[in-house]
């Protein structure tokens, strides 16, 4: 008889893109290819492309409740993100649940991706639910993955210069308690594709040559998911991060052509490269 592998499980709590380029869609691509067996909640719809956003319909939060019920009951993640939450009752159902959960050994696997604000500018988040996000679920994360206009909102300082993403990184971990993963992959005038991480120990700066020609839609999503799936394998924080850059980076350059656009390629990492720990 044929022994089968053990996957370990990851959730995904997140927006589902019509375009099929970002949110739930992008997460369940990303732990597969690394290994790891997909779960989702999905938050809430949206009609978007990989140009815009055209509407965002939230999940009742009843729904949402029981979805990641009916996951845990089953199917209990080693790792978990959040992706696009968007409304306050949203966020209030993964902050009642995770409240009351009890994380293996008290080690948190949460991974906050705040979806606040988009790459191209628009505002993926209720003006009330941002409270509930800062107050409330940042603090239950071990990681927040913020673009640079959502650390800019999180450290309240304006960010233009890696000197100053390593500031605000600070400052976001000494506010909200978590470890930051601080994305500069649009920092102006900057040679490479730079992130920084700061756990309140480890400091780690990020480096990838940008990948000229190619406008890409849900790296931030893939980036997280990345990170989430080498935690469930077993990675610590920094190692889990690591993973996560590689990741996106072979992402961006595997691109390819969908109509007008660009997508996300194939993450050539995958799960026989990454030794669990």
């Amino acid at each position: 008889m044929t022994k089968r592998r053990q996957w370990p499980i990851a959730l995904t709590i997140a927006g589902s893109d019509s375009g099929g380029g970002a949110g739930v869609q992008a997460d369940l691509k990303t732990f597969a290819a690394l290994g790891v067996h997909g779960t989702s909640a999905i938050a809430c719809l949206t009609a978007q492309n990989p140009r815009r956003v055209l509407d965002v319909a939230p999940c009742s939060p009843k729904m949402l409740r029981q979805q990641i019920e009916a996951v845990f009951a089953e199917l209990p993640p080693a790792a978990v993100k959040t992706g696009m939450l968007f409304s306050v009752g949203n966020i209030r159902v993964v902050v009642s649940f995770f409240q009351n959960w009890k994380w293996d050994k008290g080690n948190r696997k949460l991974v906050v991706d705040p979806v606040m604000v988009s790459t191209s500018g628009a505002r993926l988040l209720q003006p009330a639910a941002e409270k509930v996000l800062k107050e409330k679920l940042l603090p239950l994360a071990a990681l927040v993955t913020p673009n640079l206009d959502e650390a800019e909102i999180l450290a309240q300082q304006k960010i233009r210069s890696p000197e100053q993403m390593r500031v605000a990184a600070r400052e976001i971990h000494s506010n909200f308690g978590c470890a930051v993963l601080l994305k500069g992959g649009h920092l102006n005038n900057s040679l490479m594709a730079i992130d920084i991480f700061f756990d309140g120990k480890t400091e780690l700066l990020l480096s990838a040559p940008f990948v000229k020609g190619v406008s890409t839609h849900g790296t931030g999503c893939t980036y997280s998911a990345a990170i989430c799936a080498a935690l469930a394998l077993g990675h610590d924080l920094p190692a889990a991060v690591e993973v996560g850059k590689n990741s996106i980076t072979e992402a961006i350059l595997a691109s390819y052509k969908i109509g007008g656009c660009y997508a996300l390629g194939r993450i050539l990492t995958g799960p026989n490269k990454i030794r669990r720990r």
